[in-house]
């Protein structure tokens, strides 16, 4: 990355301001065009095809990003840009269990270290894998954002996995804060764990 491209990133880094959770969803700026920032499947951001390595970079990034009509862009009070999302913006990457006489509550780290606690309001969903019959995991953190589960979690989920009936069939699925969260089937979970 080249000393101007740095200061490219900085000066959009210092448009975006500081604080946590900036209130984006009231925010309704101007369309300002793309911008050359991607967000690669892995987690990693990237800025005109360099990652970017600041992790304090990415989470005053992260905080600021919105979700409109399935695109994505960073906002501020007054400019709106987009960028690329390869699949979902972010990774769940750790996971807690809280259990209790009530039952048991999930609570998920996000890669920009989000602490979203699963239930209602960040409900789990589960979309088959294009090609592989496999089962791709994601957790919703935020604002119509959600986090891919890593596949070492998501084989967690598998093994705190109960099946219950739901609209009439058995579902293989997990539970967590009194919600339960539909994984497959009961008869299409062989091969889960």
């Amino acid at each position: 990355m080249t000393e101007a491209e740095k200061r490219g990133l900085e000066s959009l880094a210092a448009r975006i301001g500081k604080g946590r959770l900036p209130p984006v969803e009231k925010w309704n700026p101007p369309y300002c065009g793309d911008l050359d920032m991607r967000i690669a499947a892995d987690g990693t951001w990237f800025y005109l095809g360099t990652p970017i390595g600041r992790a304090a970079l990415v989470k005053l990034f992260a905080s600021v990003l919105k979700r409109e009509d399935g695109k994505h862009f960073l906002v501020t009070p007054v400019e709106k840009v987009g960028i690329e999302v390869d699949d979902a913006p972010f990774l769940a990457v750790e996971l807690e269990v809280e259990k209790s006489g009530s039952g048991q509550a999930l609570i998920f780290r996000t890669n920009v270290d989000d602490v979203v606690p699963c239930g209602a309001e960040h409900p789990l969903r589960f979309e088959p894998e294009a090609g592989t019959g496999g089962i791709k995991p994601y957790l919703h953190v935020r604002r119509g954002l959600w986090a891919k589960v890593t596949r070492a979690l998501f084989f967690d989920l598998v093994a705190l996995g109960e099946v219950r009936e739901q609209d009439g069939e058995r579902m293989f699925g997990v539970r967590s804060a009194g919600a339960f969260f539909p994984i497959a089937p009961e008869n299409t979970i062989e091969g889960l764990a």
